[in-house]
């Protein structure tokens, strides 16, 4: 009788957790869905898309000067972004020092729907954020902040389309609490990687005739 009861008990101890189980086995698992944003139309921005190099040059009298530029602007991250790498050699001015600095930035188009964004981060530990409007013939680049910009100090950028592959850079800086000026302008022209050499044909030596076969005469 004893064993009874201990049987029954065990039994109703069991029945709860058995019936949990299988409820869980009925349970269709979940599946999340996360919709993607829509990819970004760069094509305002095609005129740009290449490998640039030049020189800067001189902001009162447009020659020439010591000052290099190399501008890459690259797809990348599946072609949501824009890869902006630049590096730049600037020569000791009369308001500023030598410079040499290499930035690498992601610009995709703004949240809020109106022209693009860029994030840059410079070699000299600064993280600034710059809203990029965009014509046929000319990209603005205003500063918007960022993580950690230069403090007190805005840089803002025009690059212009002269022709096809050639394009002029002006950079001005507005000191804090001062107006902007002229600090540094540029002309790039599109590097364009060069074809590889096509081999020369293969000269076809014509081949030697066989020698006429000699016929042997045997003495009796």
């Amino acid at each position: 009788m004893r064993l009874c009861r201990s049987f029954s008990a065990v039994c109703v101890l069991l029945l709860p957790g058995f019936v949990f189980a299988a409820g869980q086995k009925q349970k269709t698992p979940s599946t999340y869905d996360i919709p993607l944003p829509a990819r970004p139309d760069f094509s305002a921005l095609n005129w740009l898309i290449g490998d640039w190099a030049g020189h800067t040059t001189d902001v009162t009298t447009g020659k020439a000067t010591q000052g290099d530029v190399h501008l890459t602007v690259s797809f990348t991250l599946d072609k949501r972004f824009l890869l902006v790498h630049e590096e730049i050699s600037l020569p000791a001015g009369r308001t500023s020092p030598a410079l040499r600095e290499t930035c690498t930035g992601f610009l995709s188009s703004d949240p809020s729907g109106a022209g693009f964004v860029l994030w840059s981060f410079s070699s000299t530990g600064f993280i600034s954020q710059y809203h990029v409007t965009v014509s046929d013939e000319q990209a603005t680049f205003d500063p918007q902040g960022g993580a950690n910009p230069p403090p007190g100090f805005l840089f803002r950028r025009v690059i212009s389309r002269l022709g096809s592959g050639f394009f002029s850079e002006k950079v001005a800086v507005a000191p804090p609490g001062g107006a902007f000026f002229p600090y540094y302008n540029a002309e790039l022209t599109q590097v364009l990687e060069p074809k590889p050499a096509v081999p020369p044909a293969a000269v076809t030596q014509p081949s030697s005739p066989a020698p006429a076969p000699q016929s042997r005469h045997e003495s009796p």
